[in-house]
């Protein structure tokens, strides 16, 4: 794996390039915003909150069904950002009137975060809400055949992982390719840069091995590997360099074929990117909307 510019960066350099609040001054307005804009939408939308995926901490998840559908819906799972340390799936209940007034259901998973677990552990608890999801969102209207996994910076590292997954290991009635593909926004695929990252290191632990094991980019490209699903990658314009260095490197190491779509999308900081999923006609939502067709 040729990711030798995030190596060479210093401990302070990687504080200053991982620190999107930092980076961002306007960074409460944006959580302010999301926060108000999902409890609104929990209070005027159809949706069922805290259902259980699994009995430890965190393990549950919100369901909003699709908006005037008769045939099973395809299905999109958000999974929230926030350094596998941070927020939670009620902050981000507003992506879902995009995708479910237009045909979609939606699923919000939540889960516990460092240094209560570690990152490989947060790994596992995803992929016991995406079997969940499989086994169970037919009776809310889902397809699970159709199932595309959106997530936003540590999400998307979570979104890289689960398209990588080799399911049929973690139960036998599981398809090889329970998610059809994914969408990382903003998306993280080499940990070992976030663990030599002194700010964030106190609260997630990272152990060169866990680094190792938990980075996308060092597993086997899913498009060849029993033909799993490919994997669209976004970055903003005006995110730091290791955030544009991440999401090259994701289609350096699994290739064109698994990683057709590698952008950055101009104008937009760590923080908007996540905003523009919620807006229709956004080069984002967009994208989306095109894995869930």
């Amino acid at each position: 794996m040729n990711h030798t510019r995030l190596q060479q960066f210093s401990g302070a350099t990687l504080d200053q390039l991982y620190n999107n609040r930092g980076l961002v001054p306007d960074f409460a307005q944006h959580l302010s915003r999301w926060a108000a804009d999902s409890a609104r939408v929990r209070t005027e939308q159809a949706c069922l909150l805290d259902v259980p995926y699994g009995a430890g901490p965190n393990e549950t998840l919100d369901l909003f069904p699709a908006v005037g559908v008769t045939s099973p819906a395809p299905v999109l799972v958000f999974l929230h950002g926030g350094y596998w340390r941070g927020l939670d799936k009620a902050d981000h209940s507003f992506v879902a009137p995009p995708f479910t007034q237009t045909g979609a259901l939606v699923v919000v998973p939540n889960y516990a975060l460092c240094p209560t677990v570690t990152v490989p552990q947060i790994v596992m608890q995803m992929v016991q809400a995406l079997a969940w999801t499989w086994r169970h969102v037919a009776q809310h209207g889902g397809d699970p055949n159709r199932i595309t996994v959106v997530g936003h910076s540590a999400g998307g590292h979570l979104a890289a992982m689960l398209l990588a997954c080799q399911w049929q290991r973690w139960a036998a009635d599981l398809p090889p390719r329970l998610v059809r593909n994914a969408l990382s926004v903003s998306g993280l695929y080499e940990l070992d840069s976030i663990r030599r990252t002194p700010h964030l290191q106190p609260d997630l632990r990272l152990t060169p091995a866990q680094a190792r094991k938990a980075s996308p980019a060092c597993l086997p490209s899913p498009g060849l590997v029993s033909g799993r699903g490919q994997l669209y990658s976004v970055a903003g314009g005006d995110e730091s360099e290791a955030f544009l260095l991440q999401n090259r490197l994701i289609q350096r190491t699994w290739g064109r074929r698994t990683v057709p779509v590698c952008e950055v999308v101009p104008g937009l900081n760590h923080f908007s990117m996540l905003g523009t999923l919620a807006q229709p006609g956004t080069r984002v939502n967009q994208l989306a909307a095109e894995l869930l067709a």
